[in-house]
């Protein structure tokens, strides 16, 4: 057997994973301890096959740890992987509750085509689980006088530590937590879930208090911006009743409203007369052009009618006998009446 139709034999099983893919984001980051969504979209065509999540950078080394076909893998708030798939949307929806640090590297969403002659539908994703901190709303505003609230989450391993609410640029400004897990007074609170959340409630807003803060669990940090906005005038505005139109106003026109097709056909019109403008202006610039290059070159005498009848006459009486040299041509209504021959 010839080895080009071998070699093109053993790509057969490839030709799925170029020609029909499945996508998701190439990387994914979490903060320890919550959860993770990966969404994978496939073809039309795969609508009613097995979908599956695993483990690992190769498909024949992949450990499996969630299959549409596998009943148990289907409940996303309690089981530590679950699978969904969404045929009307063509996505498959896997989610990683409680995630850990050793949990980060790569994961693959399958579909599963099966066959001697047919690979399996798959695309790779990265998963970093990372510890630190991170913030619902890196900005919030409130209104003069009102409250906001800031929601702080912290991974795993600072479930223990005290958390801190700091005007930035202001160390002596620093509030945290007792042993309760919780702070008060008269413009802060301060409260911890012991479950990845603090709140920090900023009570009577002034306008002072627009700067940028952050929050903190163990030596993470994270910026937060405060924007206190000033409380609306409560200044009566007089309220005037409108004009009654008077009986000269009632037979006027309504005003005329520029419209978009209004102002396109006016757009035409201004055009057309810009371009005869322009037309005008050329041919009066060339007839200026020829009057001006004549004025300058005249024509020779061989071109000029006038001339050339009177080196025609001239040759004449140049053959008669006799002193005529100081005879004169007169050509009657002509324009060359006083050229006189010498």
């Amino acid at each position: 057997m010839p080895k080009p139709f071998i070699l093109a034999l053993s790509l057969l099983p490839w030709i799925p994973a170029f020609l029909c893919r499945v996508t998701t984001m190439g990387e994914y980051s979490v903060l320890e301890g919550e959860s993770l969504i990966v969404p994978c979209h496939y073809e039309p065509q795969y609508a009613s096959y097995v979908k599956y999540w695993c483990q690992g950078r190769m498909r024949e080394f992949c450990t499996s740890l969630a299959r549409t076909d596998d009943t148990r893998s289907a409940n996303p708030v309690e089981d530590k992987v679950s699978i969904f798939d969404d045929p009307v949307q063509l996505v498959f929806t896997v989610t990683m509750n409680n995630m850990k640090e050793g949990e980060s590297g790569w994961y693959m969403c399958g579909v599963e085509v099966g066959g001697m002659w047919s690979a399996d539908v798959v695309t790779f994703t990265n998963v970093k689980v990372i510890h630190g901190m991170s913030v619902v709303n890196s900005q919030v505003s409130g209104e003069e006088g009102s409250s906001v609230t800031v929601e702080c989450l912290y991974s795993e391993r600072y479930r223990e530590s005290e958390k801190k609410w700091c005007r930035s640029g202001d160390w002596s400004s620093c509030v945290l937590t007792g042993s309760d897990g919780s702070y008060e007074d008269t413009s802060v609170a301060i409260s911890d879930d012991r479950t990845r959340t603090f709140t920090i409630t900023l009570k009577d807003l002034q306008l002072k208090d627009t700067a940028w803060y952050w929050c903190s669990a163990g030596q993470e940090k994270i910026a937060v911006h405060v924007v206190v906005t000033p409380r609306p005038s409560t200044t009566a505005v007089p309220t005037t009743s409108p004009p009654t139109p008077t009986q000269s106003d009632a037979h006027l026109p309504p005003p005329i409203s520029i419209t978009m097709e209004s102002w396109n056909t006016h757009s035409h019109i201004l055009e057309t007369l810009v371009v005869c403008s322009c037309l005008i202006l050329l041919v009066g610039m060339a007839i200026l052009v020829r009057k001006l290059w004549k004025l300058h070159n005249p024509p020779y005498p061989e071109q000029d009618p006038v001339l050339g009848e009177v080196k025609f006459e001239k040759g004449r009486i140049n053959n008669y006998s006799g002193d005529i040299g100081n005879s004169a041509v007169i050509f009657p209504n002509r324009r060359s009446q006083d050229v006189h021959i010498g």
